[in-house]
């Protein structure tokens, strides 16, 4: 087995501690202070800002150091629109290619989130691995590359928007509609469901904008 280096096991724990919240978007990553939390001395910690400030995740202010990036509302939207051409076409392919096997996998999944809506964090990293499922239920390695290139920018849309159990609610309840399309070959239903639901998420992050 390959053993990873210092510096790329700082880089992934830098990831998943963004991915978990545990730095959120705005937040300042002082050397010295990561390393202390993730237990790694500064120089695999610096390889590691280096490498997520070249992957868009951190930047550097002048007098202030490095922080993970803010997303603004324009960059949001953006992000949206292409999250809606990627995961309409998915959901289209999954229609089309998907088997009964991962429909059940994606069902449970989504059974999942509505048990742990009392559990924001969990129910959140479920949610992803539905979307997840979906990309791979579509049969497109291409189209699966693009979507994983959209993962960085996943990381800085912030707090999960979970912590409204009527949003886990609603999540539940579209995530079914795509469900029952795609269960029925429906390609331009799946389509469809798949791109109300991006709305949706859309509408409550802007939301969450507004002071």
């Amino acid at each position: 087995m390959i053993q990873k280096s210092s510096g790329e096991a700082a880089y992934e724990a830098l990831i998943a501690a963004i991915q978990t919240g545990v730095y959120a978007p705005g937040h300042r990553l002082r050397e010295e202070d990561v390393g202390e939390r993730l237990k790694l001395s500064r120089t695999p910690v610096r390889e590691a800002l280096r490498r997520l400030e070249a992957d868009g995740i951190v930047e550097h202010r002048p007098r202030i150091g490095a922080i993970v990036r803010q997303l603004d509302h324009a960059e949001i939207v953006e992000l949206y629109e292409m999250r809606v051409v990627l995961e309409r076409t998915a959901a289209e392919l999954a229609a089309r290619h998907g088997t009964d096997a991962e429909f059940d996998t994606l069902d449970d999944l989504n059974q999942e989130i509505a048990t742990e809506r009392g559990n924001p964090a969990r129910a959140a990293a479920i949610n992803q691995e539905f979307h997840r499922g979906l990309y791979l239920a579509c049969r497109n390695r291409f189209l699966l590359e693009a979507a994983r290139a959209l993962n960085n920018s996943l990381m800085l849309l912030g707090p999960t928007t979970f912590t409204d159990e009527e949003r886990v609610d609603t999540v539940v309840r579209q995530h079914q509609m795509i469900l029952d399309a795609l269960r029925a070959g429906d390609i331009e239903g799946a389509g469809a469901a798949a791109e109300a639901h991006l709305q949706t998420s859309l509408r409550q992050r802007l939301r969450a904008l507004t002071p």
